[in-house]
């Protein structure tokens, strides 16, 4: 026998060599493509022969470790100590490292589980349906209405089975109990009549009829093995234990489960009559399942699959004689669990075996274009809805969805509405225990189920209370239970994201402490006034108190979907009125990370919110402190980024400050030349001399060095000499003497980085033929091809996880601004740069000051971003005040105080000035808009979107 007495996850290692290992960094596994995982060990015990053998610390496999979890080397590292590892402390983590490339685990949105959800088919007719799952299986229940008549539909059942015949076998056997079940008010009794006439049809009375009938239906399955189970028997198993999984029967006692089929019977005849069915796109009835949910899933598959195939061996060497005593330890694979895990990360592929799982591209590569992009990719919510189909329901936004997910920050075209981002201060709960939740109800008076008969559930002040979608019990007086419910968590003894919500149509109170609901905190008000003071909020600034502190003392607490549905939420302090509960903390917190940036946001129309959440993703700029030490495919900088002279709370709260992306730049708003149309800028040729909009562009190259079976392996040759001047080919320039290029190099277009070369055989030759004498090389050079010259930035050798030889290049390009390069300010207005004039010609206004950008004014009237003009103003106002000017959703900086700045400043209150042009000479005829205002540039750039083709296939009819 063998069993597992404990399991572990190590911290992230490395094997240098056989058996040593050492601990390893997050950087150096993303410079040398190798994973950053830990070993899973176990404790077994186990008998080998006839002695009982204990093992400690017995390695199954690696985990891939997600960086800041709380295995990870990162964590609670000081900033100091974040530089000695490589890393930048501004990082959000979160993602794993596979073969060197960052892998996210997007956050899934599926419906909840366990939950009873009324819809509505095309045609009308009215259905409910339960998905349950527990730790064994998950099976889907539904309940079917045809002509009147109420079917149980299974599909391990071969046919729809009348419900009044499952109430039979589940042991009611009276009539009148099953009615009084489901209600006893005159339609409910009307509507299920029809029902029960089928019993009566059938012939079936008592609970053996009934389990026969069923035993009938069941769907065979080839059981090979076990002592064949008469069909009363297998239809009772099947009852207590694959329909309606999740509500739990002990010794047969089906009570539970006949009350929640009645339940959802008494759900579809209330539907039918008024149209209340449930919306699946209601937030409540929705789960995030994280990382974690989807790694356990496919650690307790793989785990599966390595125990029966430990048995397999076991079975097959255990009866044959041998002379050693079987030892199982040495049979333990350790390779499979770890390939399963690395495998589903890096393809993103998640099929489970038990659970019919099947999804692809649950995983994406960390995009690290932006600092910005790299944080909104963490909020990201993937929904397993087909991007093909045109559907709105799921894809309009609900009113469910505030506070929680974000207006604004969803990408436009097929994968609209669909694809989410979380807002700034939600939380996803996480799975807890429900023992103690269980406890405290039963002591507030929630009775039993087992104890009632049918006819005092439809009493109408009997309330059904529900945990985690499984009946708990009733409740006589349900106000008093969801009031001490909520006292209990505010002092801090329950969990605060535990949620108690009552329903009172249904007659139901529903309590949940499952995993995956989206929640928020809220100040709680209290006889009119919120709980948190001034002093309160000094004690937090000074220390003394920490948040955690608030949620135990009652001071704040989370809210989830359903609960806030039962409270009155107040936006803002002043209009709280006598039956407020709960008080918003921030009306700004409502937008997400990336539109959070964006300057007075609700001065602008909708749409342009949405383009500039897309773009300032494309926006570059800086990436984390340790950019310098990345080898990536592929890096944008800026070459000198500048922090935005109108900020916002946001920008504070995600350090947008200390890793920019943009500049200043100061516009003035006219047309000028015909190169300005359709919102093309004018760029000023001094301004870009001076740096404005340059940014490099990093590209690497790599290549291993393999050693093959037949004792051969790739090498690296010195550069190939000319045989007159007895110097390097062109070709071969910039080679070292060990054929790896030089650092600092300029390379030009088909120039060798490095001159590698394979043996031409490289399989075993076969026995008995003629044994090679020195193997043939055949040149394979990496080279450079670009139409640009690129320089050498740094080299790095190493070696990967497979005892590989690596070379990593990394090659540097400094662009400044040409024409047809994309631009944008933060309020969707993006524009190619159109023109690049000099100096002299640019307008000027009487202080002297030239323009950076020139932008043409027809790009506001369409578009109505005032928000643009107003940062203009407060930019203006900024910099002669020498300070930073707020644009805040929902508040910042009022434009009349901003006013009031540029009076002071002896300028014109509208924000215009008086401009020299710089051609004639000759003042304007009108007032030009002129200020600074935030650009971004953006990673389109003309060099790259370069192509052409001499040759290739040709359609025959376009030729």
């Amino acid at each position: 026998y063998y069993r597992y007495l404990n399991i572990y996850v190590g911290t992230p290692d490395v094997e240098e060599s056989f058996n040593v290992t050492r601990p390893v960094s997050p950087h150096e596994c993303r410079l040398r493509d190798m994973t950053y995982s830990a070993p899973i060990t176990v404790d077994i015990e186990y008998t080998r022969g006839s002695q009982r053998i204990i093992r400690n610390a017995l390695p199954i496999g690696r985990m891939p470790i997600m960086l800041r979890s709380s295995n990870c080397v990162l964590t609670g590292k000081t900033p100091a100590e974040f530089a000695k590892l490589n890393e930048c402390p501004l990082d959000p983590g979160g993602y794993f490292i596979v073969k060197g490339v960052e892998k996210v685990i997007l956050i899934q949105e599926q419906l909840s589980k366990n939950r009873i959800i009324v819809e509505a088919d095309r045609k009308g007719t009215v259905g409910a349906s339960v998905t349950s799952s527990t730790h064994e299986k998950k099976s889907r229940t539904n309940m079917v209405v045809k002509q009147g008549r109420f079917y149980l539909r299974h599909n391990t059942l071969s046919e729809d089975i009348p419900i009044a015949i499952i109430f039979k076998a589940m042991g009611v056997e009276s009539d009148q109990e099953i009615v009084q079940m489901i209600g006893t008010e005159e339609h409910v009794m009307a509507a299920f009549a029809p029902s029960l006439e089928e019993c009566q049809k059938a012939q079936i009375f008592t609970q053996m009829q009934a389990l026969k009938y069923i035993g009938n239906k069941v769907r065979r399955q080839r059981m090979w093995g076990g002592p064949k189970k008469t069909k009363m028997e297998e239809a009772r198993e099947l009852l207590a234990s694959t329909i309606l999984t999740h509500v739990l029967v002990k010794e047969f006692n089906f009570r539970a489960k006949c009350i929640y089929t009645a339940v959802m019977v008494r759900r579809v005849i209330l539907a039918q009559g008024e149209n209340k069915v449930d919306d699946r796109d209601y937030y409540g009835n929705k789960r995030l399942e994280l990382a974690g949910q989807l790694l356990s899933l496919l650690f307790e598959d793989l785990f599966k699959k390595f125990n029966s195939e430990l048995k397999k061996i076991a079975d097959q060497v255990i009866p044959k004689q041998r002379a050693a005593q079987f030892d199982v330890v040495k049979h333990m694979r350790q390779d499979q669990i770890t390939n399963g895990m690395v495998n589903a990360i890096s393809t993103g592929n998640w099929s489970l075996k038990r659970f019919k799982m099947d999804r692809q591209g649950v995983t994406q590569v960390l995009s690290r274009l932006s600092y910005i992009s790299a944080l909104g990719m963490m909020t990201r919510i993937s929904s397993q809805f087909e991007k093909t189909r045109k559907v709105s329901g799921p894809r309009s936004l609900q009113p469910s969805q505030w506070g929680m997910l974000c207006p604004s920050d969803t990408p436009e075209g097929e994968a609209c509405g669909l694809v989410k981002n979380l807002a700034l201060m939600t939380h996803i709960t996480t799975d807890m225990e429900d023992g103690p939740i269980i406890k405290l109800a039963s002591n507030l008076g929630v009775e039993d189920v087992n104890l009632l008969c049918g006819e005092e559930l439809s009493y109408p002040n009997v309330f059904l209370v529900f945990l985690n979608g499984n009946i708990l019990g009733v409740i006589r007086d349900h106000q008093k239970l969801v009031n001490t419910f909520r006292i209990m968590r505010r002092a801090g003894y329950i969990n605060e994201f535990v949620s108690i919500s009552t329903n009172l149509s249904d007659r139901c109170v529903y309590i949940s402490s499952d995993g995956g609901r989206l929640c928020r905190p809220y100040i709680i008000v209290k006889k009119q006034k919120p709980a948190v003071t001034n002093k309160h909020m000094e004690e937090l600034a000074q220390g003394y108190r920490n948040f955690e502190d608030f949620l135990h003392e009652g001071l704040v607490e989370y809210l989830d979907v359903n609960e806030e549905n039962d409270c009155n939420i107040a936006l803002y302090e002043h209009t709280i009125n006598k039956d407020t509960t709960h008080l918003e903390i921030e009306p700004f917190t409502l937008l997400g990370v990336c539109a959070g940036l964006i300057p007075y946001p609700h001065h602008n129309q909708s749409p342009r919110n949405t383009y500039q959440c897309a773009m300032g993703k494309q926006a570059m700029g800086t990436i984390g402190y340790n950019q310098r030490n990345r080898i990536d495919t592929l890096m944008y900088l800026l070459a000198y980024p500048q922090k935005p002279m109108v900020k916002t709370k946001t920008i504070e709260l995600i350090d947008f400050e200390k890793l920019p992306a943009g500049q200043n730049a100061t516009v003035a708003v006219m047309s000028y030349s015909g190169y300005d149309i359709e919102d093309a800028l004018v760029l000023n040729k001094a301004s870009l001399d001076r740096g404005f909009g340059r940014c490099l562009v990093y590209k690497n190259a790599k290549c291993t060095l393999k050693r093959y079976t037949n004792q051969t392996f790739d090498k690296v040759m010195g550069p190939m000499l000319d045989a007159a001047t007895r110097k390097p080919i062109w070709r071969h320039e910039i080679l070292d003497a060990d054929g790896i290029c030089s650092p600092g190099e300029k390379v030009e277009n088909k120039q060798v980085l490095v001159n590698k070369s394979m043996p031409t055989v490289t399989q075993t030759p076969l026995e008995g033929s003629s044994v090679p004498q020195q193997p043939q090389y055949k040149d394979v050079p990496v080279t450079y091809k670009g139409a640009t010259d690129s320089y050498i930035e740094k080299v790095m050798i190493s070696s990967n996880a497979e005892d590989a030889f690596l070379i990593k290049m990394l090659l540097r390009q400094t662009r400044r601004p040409e024409i047809g390069d994309k631009f944008s300010s933060r309020h969707g207005q993006k524009g190619v740069c159109g023109l690049i004039v000099p100096q002299e010609d640019m307008p000027f206004c009487d202080t002297g000051i030239c323009p950076d950008i020139i932008m043409n004014p027809h790009g506001f009237p369409s578009r109505m971003t005032v928000g643009k003009l107003i940062e203009l103003l407060a930019g203006k106002a900024g910099v002669l005040d020498g300070r930073f000017h707020y644009g805040t959703a929902f508040g910042g900086s009022k434009v009349k105080d901003v006013c009031e700045d540029l009076i002071r400043h002896g300028y014109n209150y509208l924000g215009k000035d008086y401009v020299t042009s710089g051609i004639t000479g000759e003042p304007l005829e009108a007032y030009i808009y002129f200020g600074p205002v935030y650009y971004q540039k953006l990673k389109h750039m003309v060099l790259d979107k370069m192509h052409a083709r001499a040759r290739g296939p040709r359609a025959v009819l376009t030729r």
